[in-house]
């Protein structure tokens, strides 16, 4: 890829990596703040509001990812993601002066939730600005490498996260970090939404949007376009129910379930998250350039399969892992499969639309899907654990995994299908895995 390609994947990861980062410090470090914010008590039943209050946001998604989908559209994707970063620094900037209970009662309560709708808008629009901005900026024959950015950026602010508690951890008292240590993740990301805007204020529009026609079609970026091409739609997702919920179990709880369910102390977990999720981030890259080269499905089925069939015994023997090194292999195999969604499922969605409905194409219903299913995925399983069966949300993560299976065996191959065509109708998914009969790219020109 050229230097311009390069140019405009640093700026759209970098500003990913800012905004995951604030999205995640706050699943991160929820352990710490919890009891903030509620009256004392019961450890889990307050750690399981704080994360009602998480999921919450997770519903304001898809109406972030209508609002700001459109913009992508209609504006350009350099106005979508300019608008996801501010919307960002003023979430995080909310949950950093937050009152608590004892100042302000359920005051504090209400802050963090309208942080967190905050938030729920902002990624709402991020991830499919990013995914179709990612997927649009790169050579046509390296899109699922490309892509693959956007997860390593996401992972990049996880692990700065993570990165960041550990050094608190070993830095300051317990008591500290549950008083107002936790404050200073959040004022970091605040700050370093800000440089992320002044970058997405010069950063270069795509090509393709440029290029396409599509800002002169009246219809993009419309509801009424969305529904011409609802089954791509629905098979966002279908596709996205399995692959986010065994990325949130494996990324976002998993610490939470070290440190409750598994007895390891809280600095230890956290290193086992980072540890893991380092080597996860790395593998991205391989795998995206993988796929160019053999396609998407043969990567998204490896996911499902394993997904299905080893999350129980995966989970099962993470809650006696007992010390660092056997947590940490059985952690990164579970992310090893998960690889196969994580790594190109920006361009799988975003290569089934057309360029005029392709923001809001990726967005809503990966939105929707994220909503019920991605951002309950911890309330579900700290749900089944204080109904004293928490082996139930294995099983529960497994059938995600297993519907996502059919959809994948049977949707039609991605790789070769043409970015630039505008707005003429994709032909119907097949139930094989033939290609379709749509303009594809000479692979040779590159």
């Amino acid at each position: 890829m050229g230097r311009q390609h390069w140019k405009k994947i640093w700026v759209g990861s970098a500003g990913n990596m800012v905004e995951w980062f604030d999205w995640f410090v706050y699943a991160t470090f929820a352990v710490y703040f919890a009891d903030s914010f509620f009256p004392k008590g019961n450890e889990t039943a307050n750690l399981m509001n704080t994360m009602g209050i998480f999921a919450v946001g997770f519903f304001m998604r898809p109406v972030g990812g209508w609002l700001l989908g459109r913009v992508g559209d209609r504006k350009g994707r350099k106005a979508a993601l300019t608008m996801t970063v501010t919307l960002m620094s003023a979430s995080a900037i909310l949950i950093a002066i937050a009152p608590t209970y004892e100042v302000a009662g359920y005051g504090g309560v209400a802050v963090l939730l309208v942080a967190r709708l905050l938030q729920g808008l902002s990624v709402g629009g991020e991830y499919a600005a990013s995914a179709t901005y990612l997927t649009e900026a790169s050579a046509p024959s390296k899109r699922g490498f490309a892509s693959s950015f956007q997860y390593v950026s996401m992972t990049a602010g996880q692990l700065v996260g993570l990165g960041l508690q550990i050094i608190l951890q070993r830095n300051m008292s317990e008591a500290a970090l549950h008083s107002w240590g936790w404050r200073i993740p959040f004022v970091i990301g605040a700050l370093g939404a800000a440089i992320v805007f002044y970058l997405r204020r010069n950063m270069l529009e795509t090509e393709v949007y440029e290029g396409s026609g599509a800002a002169r079609d009246e219809d993009r970026g419309t509801l009424k376009a969305l529904w011409a091409h609802r089954r791509e739609a629905f098979l966002v997702i279908a596709l996205t129910m399995g692959g986010t919920v065994a990325y949130y179990t494996y990324t976002t709880y998993l610490t939470k379930f070290l440190a409750k369910s598994a007895g390891m102390e809280k600095s230890t977990a956290s290193l086992v998250s980072f540890c893991a999720l380092f080597v996860f981030m790395c593998l991205q890259p391989l795998a995206g350039a993988l796929s160019d080269r053999i396609g998407r499905r043969p990567l998204l089925i490896g996911f499902a399969v394993g997904s299905t069939f080893l999350t129980v015994p995966i989970m099962t023997m993470l809650k006696h892992a007992g010390s660092f090194w056997p947590a940490f292999g059985l952690a990164l195999l579970a992310l090893v499969v998960v690889t196969g969604y994580t790594s190109i499922n920006a361009c799988v969605k975003a290569e089934l639309f057309p360029t005029g409905i392709r923001a809001l194409g990726v967005a809503f219903p990966y939105a929707i899907a994220n909503a019920l299913f991605g951002g309950t995925a911890e309330y579900v399983a700290l749900w089944f654990k204080e109904a004293g069966v928490e082996s139930g949300f294995y099983w529960y993560v497994a059938g995600c995994a297993a519907v996502s299976l059919v959809v994948y065996v049977t949707m039609r191959e991605t790789r070769d299908i043409d970015l630039n065509r505008v707005s003429a109708p994709t032909p119907p998914l097949p139930v094989t895995g033939a290609q379709p009969q749509t303009p594809v790219l000479d692979r040779r020109s590159g």
